[in-house]
C-alpha cells in the first residue's frame, strides 16, 4: 500500500480509509474542470456478448476480425493485437479448446472475465506477465467482497447469514465457479475464493463503452474502482479504447473525495437508490439522496416519473391524494381518478415490452407504429418531463434515424433536449453534450448552419471536458463546427457582380 501511496502522490492523489466508504480516493492537489485525475489500462477485460457483436478480445473493434483457429472463442482484427495479447490468450487458448461444445454455450463474458483473473494471476507469479504498483493481483486482493460466508455449502445451509445478496445470486455465483473451475482443471482451486470474487467484480467492474456510450465490454481497473459513488459526482469515468480515463467535471480542490457515479444519475432518489441496492449493495448519501422525504424531492419525484393534470392547458403535477385512490394536481388542485391512470399505465408497459422487442430485432416500421401509440398515451398522463416519455422519444429519434426520416429525427431530438436541460443530469454530463452534437449534426445536415453552430458549441463545451479536448471524437466534432462556420461566412459573403 506504502508503494501504491508513492505512485499516485506523483498523481496528486491520496487514498485514505473512511470508516463506512471504504478506501476513498482523495486529491493532494487542485484539478481543474477536463483535467486527468486518473488514467488505467484494465487489468483484466473482455468483449461484450458475442451473440450481439463479435469484438477484437484486445482493442474492441468490430472490424476486419478473424477467428482464433485454435479456441474458436476468441476474435482478432489483426497481428498487432494477437501478438499484444499473447501472453495471456496462450494459456487461455488452450483451456478453452479442450472445453466441450455444451459447456461453451454457459461461458458468458463474466465467466471469461474471471477465467483470465485467475490465469493473469498464475502468469504474474511465473514472471511471464509483469506486475506493477499500479496493476497486481494483491489489488484485486484488496477489492470490498460482499461475501462473507462459504459459497459452496449445500443449499439448506444458504439462508446463514445472508444479509445483502439475495440466495439466487448466491446461487448463481457459486454455479459460475464451478465453471471457471471446470476451464482452469487447476488442482488447488478454491470455489470460495471465486465465487467471492464474482462478488468481487459485480463491484468492481465497469462497463467499457465508446465515445457514444455504447457498451463495447467489461473490464477490471484495480486503482480506479477505488473511486466511490455520489449522484452529484465531481468527475466523469469515459474510456479512450480499453483505458478508462477519470475527468474533473467541475474545479475540485485539494483535499477533496474524487467521486463518479455508478448508475444513470436520471431518476428520482428512490429509483437509484435501488438501483445502486440491487448492484452494488448500498445506500447512498450524497447531498441529492439525503433529500429523500423532502418536498423537493417529492416534487421531482412526481414530475421526472410521477403524472400529469389531465387539463391539458395546467401541465401541473399530480400528488396522490390521503384516500389513496385519487391523485391532485399540485397547480390547479384537480382531481385525477388512480383507475384512470392505472388502465392507461398498464397499456402503456403492454406496448412498451413488444415495442422494445421489435425494436432489439431491427424490425423498425413495425416499432416505430407502437412507439407513437405508446407516445400518445404517455403525453394524456405523464408530465411533459417525463423520463419515461423522455426515453420513448429517444427511441424514435434513434427510429427515424435509422429510416433516414432526418426532418423527424430533428424533431424528436429537440424533444428531448428540453427535459435533458431541466436537471435531470448536471450541466457537464456526458448525455447531456451527446444530445447537442446530435442535434448539430441533424441540423447541419438538414441546412441549418445557424442552429447547427449553436448545437455544436453548446456540445464541444460540455464534451472538452468530459471526453478531452485533444481525442478523436471531439476532435472530430471541433472540425465539424469549424466547417459549419466557415458554411455560415460564406452565406454571408456578398454575391460577385456578373
Amino acid at each position: 500500500m506504502d508503494e501504491l501511496q508513492a505512485a499516485l502522490s506523483k498523481r496528486g492523489l491520496a487514498i485514505t480509509q473512511h470508516p463506512q466508504r471504504g478506501r476513498c480516493l482523495y486529491t493532494a492537489k487542485d484539478f481543474s474542470p477536463g483535467e486527468v485525475i486518473i488514467s488505467q489500462e484494465p487489468y483484466v477485460s473482455v468483449p461484450g456478448n458475442p451473440s450481439t457483436a463479435s469484438r477484437c478480445e484486445f482493442c474492441f473493434t468490430s472490424n476486419n476480425l478473424k477467428r482464433c483457429s485454435s479456441c474458436h472463442v476468441v476474435w482478432y482484427c489483426g497481428s498487432t493485437c494477437q501478438k499484444s495479447d499473447w501472453k495471456l490468450h496462450r494459456v487461455e487458448c488452450l483451456a478453452l479448446s479442450k472445453l466441450e461444445k455444451e459447456r461453451l454455450k454457459s461461458l458468458t463474458p463474466s465467466v471469461r472475465l474471471m477465467v483470465k483473473l485467475y490465469l493473469r494471476r498464475k502468469l504474474e507469479s511465473e514472471k511471464v506477465v509483469p506486475a506493477s504498483v499500479m496493476d497486481n493481483y494483491k489489488l484485486v486482493e484488496a477489492l470490498v467482497s460482499r461475501i462473507l460466508f462459504r459459497c459452496i455449502l449445500p443449499l439448506e445451509f444458504l439462508n446463514e447469514d445472508m444479509s445483502e445478496i439475495e440466495e439466487k445470486q448466491l446461487i448463481l455465483y457459486a454455479q459460475m465457479a464451478n465453471l471457471v473451475n471446470v476451464i482452469l482443471k487447476w488442482s488447488d482451486v478454491d470455489l470460495k475464493e471465486i465465487a467471492e470474487n464474482f462478488s468481487k467484480l459485480a463491484c468492481n467492474g465497469h462497463s467499457i463503452c465508446d465515445p457514444e456510450l455504447k457498451p463495447l465490454g467489461t473490464g477490471l481497473y484495480l486503482v480506479v474502482s477505488i473511486i466511490n459513488h455520489s449522484c452529484l459526482p465531481n468527475s466523469v469515468l469515459l474510456f479512450e479504447d480499453r483505458k478508462a480515463v477519470v475527468r474533473a467535471v467541475e474545479f475540485i480542490p485539494k483535499g477533496t473525495e474524487v467521486l463518479i457515479s455508478y448508475i444513470d444519475t436520471a431518476g428520482s432518489t428512490i429509483t437509484r437508490g435501488k438501483a445502486l441496492k440491487e448492484q452494488y449493495f448500498f445506500t447512498c448519501s450524497c447531498p441529492r439522496c439525503i433529500k429523500l422525504g423532502q418536498s423537493d424531492d417529492i416534487i421531482e419525484s412526481a414530475i421526472l416519473e410521477g403524472y400529469r393534470c389531465k387539463d391539458e392547458k395546467c401541465g401541473g403535477f399530480l400528488l396522490r391524494d390521503s384516500d389513496g385512490k385519487t391523485f391532485i394536481c399540485q397547480q390547479c388542485g384537480l382531481a385525477r381518478t388512480k383507475e384512470d391512470i392505472k388502465k392507461i399505465a398498464a397499456e402503456v408497459k403492454l406496448m412498451t415490452e413488444k415495442a422494445n422487442a421489435l425494436l432489439n430485432s431491427r424490425n423498425f416500421s413495425e416499432s416505430l407504429s407502437l412507439y407513437k401509440a405508446i407516445e400518445e398515451l404517455q403525453v394524456e398522463i405523464m408530465h411533459p418531463s417525463s423520463l419515461n416519455l423522455m426515453q420513448t422519444r429517444d427511441s424514435l429519434l434513434k427510429i427515424f434515424m435509422e429510416l433516414n426520416l432526418w426532418n423527424e429525427a430533428l424533431a424528436y431530438c429537440r424533444l428531448t433536449i428540453p427535459t435533458y436541460e431541466t436537471g435531470i443530469y448536471p450541466r457537464c454530463h456526458p448525455v447531456l453534450g451527446l444530445q447537442y452534437s446530435t442535434c448539430g449534426k441533424l441540423e447541419w445536415f438538414l441546412g441549418d448552419t445557424d442552429n447547427s453552430i449553436r448545437s455544436f458549441t453548446k456540445a464541444l463545451d460540455i464534451l472538452r471536458i468530459t471526453h478531452g479536448s485533444n481525442t478523436p471524437f471531439v476532435k472530430e466534432l471541433a472540425y465539424k463546427l469549424d466547417e459549419a462556420r466557415a458554411e455560415a461566412s460564406h452565406k454571408l459573403m456578398p454575391m460577385d457582380d456578373e
